[in-house]
């Protein structure tokens, strides 16, 4: 999941950008209440940009081993290593235990990008998701594009539909995805601008798998809003989100055919946006059942920190210093087979 351009901090003693104290003070109460010490931890990763970390993704579509080379020499290691329940060699990732962001490459015209920087917990919805070659894919709310790249690094989906409702973030999508994908792959691909809510209704049990990476609270962004207003605005309407979410969600299940898979992910540490969304679903919706996903949080545990006590279904990515990565929330379900 990339985060904003906008609020990234280089390691060469840029300006800092100054914290919304309005934010800070609301996820102050709300995460003390919902984590207790933990959040003494994550507030300093997450208030301090110059400690944050970015993972490259590779591009197999334009591959180069000379980069590859150049990672190794900077420090880099890959990612994920060690048995995963689903690791395509295709996906390739590294990543550094230093803070510091590698150059971002700009977009050209009619040239492939040969990497995407971003959160190295975003990818594990995408590992969570398990597409097969051939499978039709839903990506329903997909800007900036970081996991419907990711998405196609792993495998080749037999139909690809990227959705984004937002107008100025489709566009974004669409100029990610001329960037990292190339021109026989890209007819295969549909970018639209349905609202997700409608989707389920408008193409009922379509897909083999969906996934969610829904609207939320963006932790790490809200707390640098430089707007005073518009952050006060977002706390106010932060409650609805959860109510979007369970729409979202909903119009997916139904979009989803019996027997598929659905991913859900937020980049917020909040449980009404998280584990409540899903509980709220699986107690409403009674032809979905969750799925373990314990074994890939094992798998990765060396380099991501996961909050303990979840259930088996689900995974809270949480910053630290030197595993600075998160906010990521994933949980998985499947959809029953019609007796």
């Amino acid at each position: 999941f990339l985060l904003s351009l906008k609020l990234e901090n280089e390691t060469n003693g840029k300006l800092r950008k100054q914290i919304c104290q309005v934010v800070l003070d609301h996820f102050e109460k709300q995460y003390t209440r919902e984590l207790g010490d933990i959040w003494t931890s994550v507030r300093d990763v997450l208030t301090y940009p110059l400690c944050w970390q970015y993972a490259v993704l590779l591009n197999k579509f334009s591959l180069s081993t000379e980069l590859e080379n150049t990672l190794s020499v900077r420090g880099y290691h890959p990612t994920f290593q060690g048995p995963l329940p689903y690791l395509p060699a295709s996906l390739k990732c590294y990543i550094r235990r230093t803070p510091g962001r590698f150059p971002a490459q700009k977009h050209q015209s009619g040239k492939l990008k040969e990497y995407y920087l971003l959160n190295a917990a975003s990818l594990l919805p995408v590992l969570a998701l398990e597409v097969k070659d051939g499978e039709d894919v839903l990506d329903l709310c997909a800007a900036p594009g970081g996991k419907s790249v990711a998405i196609l690094q792993c495998a080749s989906p037999g139909q690809f539909h990227c959705n984004e409702y937002d107008d100025l973030r489709s566009r974004w999508l669409k100029q990610t995805i001329e960037s990292f994908i190339p021109d026989p792959l890209i007819k295969l691909i549909t970018v639209s601008k349905l609202d997700g809510r409608q989707i389920g209704d408008l193409k009922p049990e379509l897909y083999d798998k969906v996934l969610v990476d829904a609207p939320c609270s963006n932790d790490r962004s809200w707390l640098f809003s430089s707007d005073i207003q518009q952050a006060t605005l977002r706390l106010l309407q932060r409650k609805e989100l959860s109510s979007l979410q369970f729409q979202l969600l909903r119009s997916a299940i139904k979009a989803l055919r019996p027997g598929g898979s659905l991913v859900y992910s937020t980049c917020t540490l909040s449980k009404a946006e998280n584990s409540d969304v899903i509980n709220l679903i699986l107690n409403s919706c009674h032809n979905v059942i969750p799925v373990d996903i314990s074994a890939m949080a094992k798998a990765v545990s060396q380099e991501f920190t996961f909050l303990s006590g979840m259930q088996q279904h689900e995974l809270l990515v949480l910053p630290e210093k030197g595993r600075a990565w998160g906010p990521m929330y994933v949980a998985k379900f499947k959809k029953m087979k019609s007796i």
